[in-house]
């Protein structure tokens, strides 16, 4: 089984990819000197150059500038879109044909809790997201029929490097009271889901957007 991974350097993306390592996968993960995703040029390059066809394509590269809607500039909103949206998409037609011949296939996106919630500040984030869970269902439907199941994961506030970088310790803190499990998810609990429905274990769950926040969205 051959599995293509978009951001696998770090945090999320790197536990599922190891992950996926470790149960047999042979794994693409490119960089992002290989595949910019805010460039529609190199998603087609990326795309040419594919020698055999994806089994499971994880969608988990993003961005996510923070800003009030006065100060978001046109390249904000763009690039945003281009890269949490717009590409996944290429990316997926690019290599569902493949997988519609070999009638087999496993794509998972990775979306967010603010795909379904808010805070200030998030507002293209979370277009791009629900964008996201919108193209999951849709696309479940259309590719159902050649045994293609999508669907998507919703991680809330995780313990990795960005959130580390983005939050203080006091405020990682205060983050944790708010969740009813009081801590932040582990990247290898958002890996062990997202295997799951990239595997041939997963056979009748597609179309859904599935929260994992230890109980943060239920409030």
């Amino acid at each position: 089984m051959i599995a293509l991974v978009t951001g696998a350097s770090k945090g999320i993306g790197r536990a599922i990819a190891d992950l996926l390592e470790k149960q047999g996968y042979e794994l693409l993960t490119p960089s992002h000197q290989e595949l910019d995703l805010a460039s529609s040029q190199s998603v087609d390059t990326y795309l040419a150059k594919l020698s055999q066809p994806i089994d499971v394509l994880i969608n988990n590269a993003g961005i996510n500038p923070l800003g009030e809607l006065a100060n978001l500039t046109d390249r904000n909103i763009e690039e945003t879109m281009m890269v949490n949206l717009v590409s996944p998409l290429r990316l997926i037609r690019g290599v569902v044909k493949g997988m519609k011949a070999s009638k087999y296939g496993r794509i998972v996106n990775i979306s967010s809790i603010w795909s379904v919630a808010a805070k200030s500040g998030r507002s293209v984030y979370s277009i791009s997201k629900a964008g996201i869970n919108a193209l999951t269902r849709s696309l479940a439907v259309e590719l159902a029929a050649d045994n293609i199941l999508i669907n998507a994961v919703a991680p809330g506030f995780t313990d990795t490097e960005l959130t580390r970088k983005n939050l203080s310790a006091a405020e990682i803190e205060q983050v944790k009271g708010q969740i009813p499990l009081r801590r932040l998810a582990q990247p290898q609990e958002i890996a062990e889901l997202v295997a799951f429905l990239c595997s041939q274990n997963n056979t009748y769950i597609t179309g859904q957007t599935i929260l994992i926040d230890g109980g943060f969205t239920c409030q």
